[in-house]
């Protein structure tokens, strides 16, 4: 009997999106469709002129920039910003292969977090394909700084991610979460988790080019001592939630799911970024092993979310 949990998966068909973005402010459609094994992330873009970039791999050696929003640089000319939020539940819902299109310079916002990308992942369903899944093994721990601020990635028996962010916010504060990657945890304690910002910057930002899109029906908005979205928080640390949620998309960038543990204190967009690339520095500082290789029994780390089981799959196992 063929183990289903260490085949990689692509999604069962092709799921759109439309929306603004969040600093562009501009309207702009998305599509990910499914994509052959071992294919990993891959995007393009249409351009206006109605011809399409060749596809190429999502990774951390096309980021440009990172200033609030990473951004990937498809060659001649041609970005797009924002997209740590599609990787995030592409990763996150253990989704290995996958085609991003996109009409525009920057990924839709939607409602500010990933759950809308993982809600569409849950109702097309995944299919299974032959290939076996690929982990990067993490074998030597590297770690980069920022004054105060760090981002390390370490040898661990497992999938976790151990976050804590430090504001000087009545509302925010100093907030922490280890969180141990299946899946269902991912769709439940994670993907609802919106990006943040505060309203004193606002100004200062739009001026920038930043925040053109935001409002309070995709962003937590802090002024002073509270919250202005009517609804308040989805979880009462949604702050840090979406801090991991970034790390999620913004890791996915190395390739491969990571096979170790992540551990950040203030870091965000350019920490993430830079920690990969001090991973890959060293051939010495990872393994890529296959699921089957893995020192730990592999369904215990694919819980899926209710709704997405694997008879869903079944059809496409040959």
């Amino acid at each position: 009997m063929q183990k289903l949990n260490t085949r990689q998966r692509t999604l069962a068909a092709a799921i759109d999106f439309s929306g603004y973005g969040v600093h562009s402010g501009q309207p702009v459609n998305l599509t990910i469709s499914p994509a052959a094994a071992d294919s990993g992330f891959l995007i393009c873009r249409t351009l206006e002129n109605g011809t399409t970039t060749v596809p190429v791999q999502v990774h951390f050696s096309r980021v440009s920039r990172t200033t609030l929003c990473t951004t990937l640089d498809l060659g001649d000319s041609v970005s797009v910003a924002t997209i740590e939020h599609v990787t995030s539940a592409l990763s996150g819902m253990g989704v290995d292969n996958a085609l991003i299109t996109i009409d525009g310079s920057e990924c839709p916002i939607l409602d500010g977090s990933a759950r809308p990308f993982a809600e569409a992942i849950l109702a097309t369903g995944l299919e299974i394909q032959p290939a076996h899944r690929k982990f990067l093994k993490i074998m030597r721990a590297v770690t980069v700084r920022n004054n105060d601020a760090f981002a390390a990635l370490e040898p661990y028996n497992g999938r976790s991610l151990d976050l804590e962010i430090d504001f000087d916010s009545k509302v925010i504060g100093r907030q922490r979460m280890i969180f141990d990657w299946t899946p269902r945890r991912y769709y439940d304690d994670v993907s609802r988790a919106r990006t943040f910002g505060f309203a004193r910057d606002a100004k200062i930002l739009r001026q920038a080019g930043y925040a053109l899109g935001s409002s309070l029906d995709n962003s937590i908005t802090v002024h002073e001592d509270r919250i202005l979205n009517p609804g308040g928080l989805r979880y009462e640390d949604e702050f840090v939630r979406h801090k991991l949620l970034d790390a999620i998309g913004d890791l996915s960038l190395g390739g491969l799911p990571i096979w170790g543990r992540f551990r950040s204190y203030k870091g965000g967009h350019a920490l993430n970024a830079h920690v990969l690339t001090g991973l890959f520095s060293s051939e010495a500082n990872y393994e890529i092993v296959s699921a089957d290789d893995l020192p730990l029994e592999f369904q215990a780390f694919d819980e899926q979310p209710e709704g997405l089981t694997v008879n869903h799959y079944l059809r496409s196992v040959r």
